[in-house]
């Protein structure tokens, strides 16, 4: 997991995977509000929930999410504050 390869069938891999990599306002809902449904990631099902963080701070979001779309191998661009802000403000 230091590498960000996550744990199979656990916890998904922070690696080269389209939900890190793509559409930001889906990971930021996802930091934001957790996720306790089953879909799969990439194909695969994982069995842990993720726990929301409504308590972080938008920069705080937009700074961790930045940080592990850029490394681990990934390359993607920044998530800005009003990005999170634009997320954290549909769920109110």
């Amino acid at each position: 997991m230091v590498d960000g390869g996550g744990v199979p069938h656990m916890n998904p891999p922070l690696t080269q995977t389209s939900y890190i990599l793509g559409d930001k306002a889906k990971i930021i809902d996802i930091v934001l509000h957790g996720l306790t449904i089953r879909e799969p990631i990439d194909d695969e099902y994982y069995s842990n929930n993720m726990a929301p963080h409504t308590d972080l701070t938008d920069q705080e979001i937009a700074d961790v999410l930045t940080y592990v779309r850029n490394s681990f191998g990934n390359k993607a661009s920044a998530v800005s504050v009003a990005e999170v802000k634009a997320v954290r403000s549909k769920k109110k």
